[in-house]
């Protein structure tokens, strides 16, 4: 068996919010400890990693309780990035590979940096039978949504995409009003089949998709 990829001194950007394999991210940087990080990945083609918070703030302050960082996360690719003026910058990220912490540090200046280990990919599921409905309704909404965003929504599905289990999934983690925590868990699902049919259980007891 292959062993997993490892990556060390990753450096890690928390959040309040979970990025799932396939997803994207828009990020407001200004903070000083992202801002070269952000722009030193864009230049460098290097991946950071998106980690959800546990506990703590997004933006440092004094006082603030201690950062604490969910052990899985993803890594994020920046596709575009803007500086509209000194000490801001718009980027739009791609999230591709989860990750495992097995060491993180935070360095005097407030980044946080870790030694990963990358978890291998979904294995390509078919959307079963039972759960086709599931992947018709998530097409039109993401239509939906790229009319409205357009590139910010990130690029239209393909028939391929809608028919994997995994991919559907995903999106719909995305899109339904969950907590962090929920989804998070949800991410780090090894089965996407698993994960397809949880989201199928949550469309039908949340009204949004009865009989999903």
């Amino acid at each position: 068996m292959t062993a997993p990829l490892s990556l060390t001194s990753l450096p890690l950007f928390p959040l309040e919010t979970v990025l799932y394999p396939g997803g994207t991210l828009a990020l407001r940087v200004f903070e000083v400890r992202y801002l070269t990080m952000v722009r030193k990945c864009h230049e460098a083609g290097a991946p950071f990693g998106v980690v959800c918070l546990q506990a703590g703030s997004e933006v440092r302050r004094a006082g603030a309780p201690t950062e604490q960082l969910s052990a899985v996360g993803t890594l994020a690719h920046v596709q575009t990035l803007e500086a509209p003026q000194a000490g801001l910058l718009l980027a739009r990220c791609h999230g591709s590979q989860r990750f495992r912490v097995k060491r993180q540090t935070q360095l005097p200046h407030g980044l946080w940096i870790a030694d990963v280990e990358q978890i291998p990919d979904d294995l390509s599921t078919p959307v079963p039978a039972h759960l086709a409905r599931t992947a018709r309704l998530l097409a039109p909404v993401l239509a939906s949504l790229h009319e409205r965003q357009g590139a910010a929504a990130g690029e239209p599905a393909s028939a391929e995409q809608l028919g994997d289990s995994g991919w559907v999934a995903n999106r719909w983690c995305e899109l339904l009003p969950m907590p962090s925590d929920l989804k998070q868990r949800m991410m780090e699902l090894e089965s996407p089949l698993v994960r397809l049919e949880l989201v199928a259980d949550m469309l039908t007891s949340t009204g949004i998709a009865p009989g999903a």
